[in-house]
């Protein structure tokens, strides 16, 4: 199963899901999270089986629809899921069918892609966000196998054993699943390597891409507490990154487990 979140993607969800289409995935599940635009619409033009759209009317906030899309699938009886944002419209049909063939052939539980930027020689933040992957994975004993691998950057994808043993809550913040597999001796690897070009995601402007890299740094920094068993915190070094942490919506996401949770035959829509 693919879980694409998608937030205002008009123009862009339907040559995911065409593209999603065409893999190994055997049903495809959108996490329509607050969008005011046509992206439901272009969903439905597509007119493709299989299909299921979870709509929240109200922003979850950064990777909140993993989570959601992680209980759905397992609801569903799902053995592997591969998150697929719903704005990459790059050539993703390769990656996507190696990384689900890691899951479910070779037993891999964690199947990331390793992405690379053009631009960590000249961009200070390219290079922090870099240096803090590296460090991360170093410090998780995997940098050597996976090289700056996480779960945050590019297409994973993820066994039904580690769904099931993780908090769902967890998959909000991608570099805890990491710490979670590797703590627990799941199985971890990078089966895809790509530039970050290469995904077609939407250009949004420098702000917008400081915002990430502060959520990517401090969910690595909450990671490594919680691998290292202490308090989960976002301060390094005095400085406190947050990014758009604040705006996941934990709450929306408590709802809807509980309420799809006591009735998993209900549509598919909150």
């Amino acid at each position: 199963m693919a879980v694409v979140p998608a937030k205002n993607e008009q123009g862009r969800i339907g040559k995911v899901l065409n593209l999603l289409s065409e893999t190994a995935v055997d049903r495809i599940v959108v996490v329509l999270n607050g969008s005011r635009d046509g992206t439901l619409k272009e969903i439905r033009t597509q007119k493709l089986s299989k299909v299921d759209v979870l709509r929240f009317r109200e922003p979850l906030g950064y990777d909140i629809p993993r989570a959601v899309g992680v209980f759905y699938a397992l609801k569903q009886g799902a053995e592997c899921v591969i998150f697929v944002d719903g704005d990459m419209t790059g050539n993703l049909l390769p990656a996507v069918n190696r990384l689900v063939d890691a899951v479910v052939s070779e037993k891999v539980d964690l199947a990331m892609t390793e992405c690379q930027s053009d631009m960590i020689s000249d961009n200070k933040l390219a290079r922090e966000l870099y240096l803090f992957r590296k460090l991360f994975n170093e410090h998780l004993g995997i940098y050597q196998r996976v090289g700056v691998a996480i779960p945050s950057h590019g297409p994973c994808a993820v066994s039904r054993r580690l769904m099931i043993s993780a908090d769902i809550r967890d998959f909000a913040v991608p570099p805890v699943i990491l710490a979670f597999a590797v703590k627990h001796h799941l199985c971890v690897e990078a089966p895809v390597a790509m530039h970050s070009r290469e995904l077609g995601s939407k250009m949004r402007g420098f702000s917008h891409a400081k915002k990430i890299a502060e959520t990517i740094i401090g969910d690595i920094i909450e990671a490594l507490a919680f691998f290292e068993g202490k308090p989960r915190k976002r301060i390094f070094l005095q400085k406190e990154y947050q990014g758009y942490n604040p705006r996941r919506r934990f709450d929306l996401l408590e709802r809807f487990i509980a309420l799809y949770g006591r009735n998993p035959d209900r549509s598919p829509s909150t």
